[in-house]
């Protein structure tokens, strides 16, 4: 079968000869195949030029944007360990406030480690960066929720100090601890000899002198239980404080408060003064527990 043949014509633009070139058909064909290939092959590696370097840029950016997140992360992690450090002094703190208040809540095995702080470089160089990121994403959230938790019982533990601390306060304020009056003691508690019979007796409290009119205070909060005249005590005065505590006042020359009414430690209650068996202006001031006379010095300050 006879082949068959085409013939290109090559014409210059100056008058020079002009070329022929034959080409069989399979040869053509071939020639044009390959110029196609060529084509679509300069297109398909332009494209895949322009998106690797988009890709490139789109990389490069994310990296920096990791960069940048990691180092924020990093901070964050440094900041949770400082927190966990303040946390850890706070503990410290209430366990010295529990040892001076003798209070033991029978929890401190419920408070945590500091586990916080940045990774150290090492670690970061040798992994790969999605999974150092995951590692400091678990740890951060880790850290918080440990502190989270810690927060919460430090809350509960300084709640428990505050209301034993503030019941203390409420029974120190209602316990006798300073003077009524200031001035000598001219007759302790115990043992005297009675300046009136020459006999031994028991004195039940001690013998405050001072100026007439002195004003006689409250040692403590509590409410006032009894206002008499008595022969021998003359004007007095019992407060009823905590604890079964109360304190009795003697020899006054005026009582300013009344039955029942309510005190606080500081407050005015009357005014020294000479009345009953005296021997010249005091205050005896005695303090009673339970029902049994003690020696009121144990209360003063």
């Amino acid at each position: 079968m006879a082949k068959s043949y085409y013939t290109l014509l090559l014409i210059p633009e100056k008058k020079n000869a002009i070329r022929k070139v034959t080409l069989s058909s399979s040869l053509l064909k071939l020639a044009v195949a390959l110029g196609i290939i060529i084509i679509f092959s300069l297109v398909y590696f332009s494209y895949d030029y322009a998106k690797s370097r988009q890709q490139s840029k789109e990389l490069a950016h994310l990296r920096n944007i990791t960069e940048v997140q990691k180092e924020q992360m990093n901070l964050l992690a440094a900041k949770i360990g400082d927190f966990e450090k303040k946390m850890s002094d706070i503990r410290q703190f209430d366990r010295k406030i529990r040892i001076m208040t003798n209070i033991d809540n029978g929890k401190s095995n419920g408070q945590f480690i500091g586990m916080g702080g940045p990774m150290s470089e090492d670690s970061i160089m040798n992994s790969r960066i999605a999974e150092t990121e995951n590692e400091l994403i678990e740890n951060i959230h880790r850290n918080i929720d440990q502190l989270l938790e810690e927060a919460s019982f430090q809350e509960g533990s300084f709640r428990e100090l505050y209301d034993f601390l503030k019941k203390q306060k409420s029974i120190l304020a209602s316990t006798p601890s300073i003077w009524p009056v200031m001035g000598w003691v001219t007759s302790e508690f115990g043992y005297r000899i009675s300046p009136f019979t020459g006999k031994r007796e028991f004195h039940k409290g001690i013998d405050i002198a001072t100026k007439m009119g002195e004003d006689i205070v409250s040692p403590a909060d509590g409410v006032v239980t009894k206002k008499m005249n008595l022969p021998d005590m003359g004007n007095m005065l019992k407060i009823t404080h905590c604890n079964g505590i109360t304190t009795c006042y003697g020899h006054m020359s005026k009582v300013t408060v009344k039955r029942g009414q309510k005190v606080k430690r500081g407050d005015v209650v009357g005014q020294v003064g000479n009345s009953g068996r005296s021997t010249g202006p005091h205050l005896h001031y005695g303090v009673c527990v339970s029902g049994v006379y003690v020696n009121p010095r144990k209360y003063l300050f």
